[in-house]
């Protein structure tokens, strides 16, 4: 099969290994893992021997979608006070009843190859047009864990629109679309769970409203 004994379409092999040497917490035994899906991510069924709060022991069985790691920044202009963001088409909402699939959220990708700061600025120059330097990290975040294996690298930075290098967009050759959008952080706030329903989008301008830029002073000291 591809992507077990043979190379898939990305030269991987051995996929249905992993999990298999994982020790870390005794109550868990991870006794079988069959590979799915390995089309471009990763799908795989593992079974596992569980052992209960009370000490008995059961035989689970769970599925897990592997798509890599990810990272995510909100850019902010503190003097005028706005954000930036993006707006591209997500057939998954779109088929669980988001009306046209076009989300608002901040600028975002795979980690691939490089460390996470390195891929949010690769991100940020991709979808934005904007060369960010260094960002700052706020935290780190499994986003669905009950079946997702990716955890995000949650970040933030300042832009001047000064600054900008191009006109983003994405990368054409990979199919992106995705159109800039800026906004003032008080009509950003407004829109969550209205024009924004981006969970990692929601996080980061809650954050900023907390503790960010945007954070009352005495908040932030």
């Amino acid at each position: 099969m591809n992507g077990v004994d043979e190379p898939d379409d990305r030269g991987r092999m051995h996929l249905d290994r992993t999990g298999l040497d994982l020790d870390r917490n005794p109550r868990v035994v991870v006794t079988d893992v069959r590979l799915l899906a390995s089309d471009w991510h990763i799908l795989r069924t593992s079974t596992i021997e569980y052992q209960h709060a009370d000490g008995h022991w059961s035989t689970e069985r769970r599925e897990t979608y592997d798509r890599g790691n990810g990272a995510t920044v909100l850019l902010y202009d503190p003097e005028r006070r706005t954000v930036l963001l993006t707006r591209q088409f997500r057939y998954p909402a779109y088929v669980n009843d988001h009306p046209d699939g076009m989300l608002l959220e901040t600028a975002a990708g795979l980690l691939d190859d490089d460390d996470p700061e390195t891929a949010i600025r690769r991100e940020a120059v991709e979808e934005t047009g904007y060369d960010i330097g260094d960002p700052e990290h706020v935290f780190d975040v499994y986003m669905s864990p009950g079946s997702v294996t990716e955890k995000l690298h949650f970040y933030a930075a300042p832009y001047r629109a000064s600054e900008r290098l191009s006109a983003g967009g994405g990368i054409a050759d990979e199919g992106e679309d995705i159109e800039v959008v800026e906004l003032s952080f008080d009509a950003a706030l407004t829109a969550i769970g209205d024009a924004i329903v981006d969970a990692k989008t929601i996080m980061l301008l809650q954050w900023a409203a907390l503790s960010g830029p945007f954070a009352p002073v005495t908040n932030r000291e």
